[in-house]
């Protein structure tokens, strides 16, 4: 387990399996799915908005938060990293390395 994708979910999976008082990850996974998703879609502005103003490091540690919180919305919805992988690896197939599925 050497990619820093997979440390950081098994990192979070054992925060929800231990569930220490003062883990902000047991405390988050426990407030729910509307809390967490607040959580992913803050993050996501953040970045966003460090984007517009060509602030790089803002990117960068807004990016490092934002991936903390998706991996916290992966585990609480009993989402694998293998299982996103493999619908990119499908995406790659079906429509090229840049692919995105089209919109219905």
């Amino acid at each position: 387990m050497s990619h820093p994708i997979d440390r950081l979910y098994h990192g979070v999976h054992l925060a929800r399996a231990e569930s220490p008082p003062e883990s902000r990850t047991a405390q988050l996974l426990k407030d729910g799915n509307p809390k967490v998703a607040k959580k992913v879609a803050e993050e996501a502005t953040e970045v966003a908005l460090d984007a517009v103003v060509a602030d790089r490091d803002g990117v960068i540690r807004e990016s490092a938060d934002l991936l903390y919180n998706l991996m916290v919305l992966w585990v609480h919805m009993g989402i694998t990293p293998s299982e996103i992988w493999a619908e990119m690896d499908h995406r790659e197939s079906t429509l090229g390395l840049a692919g995105k599925m089209p919109k219905s």
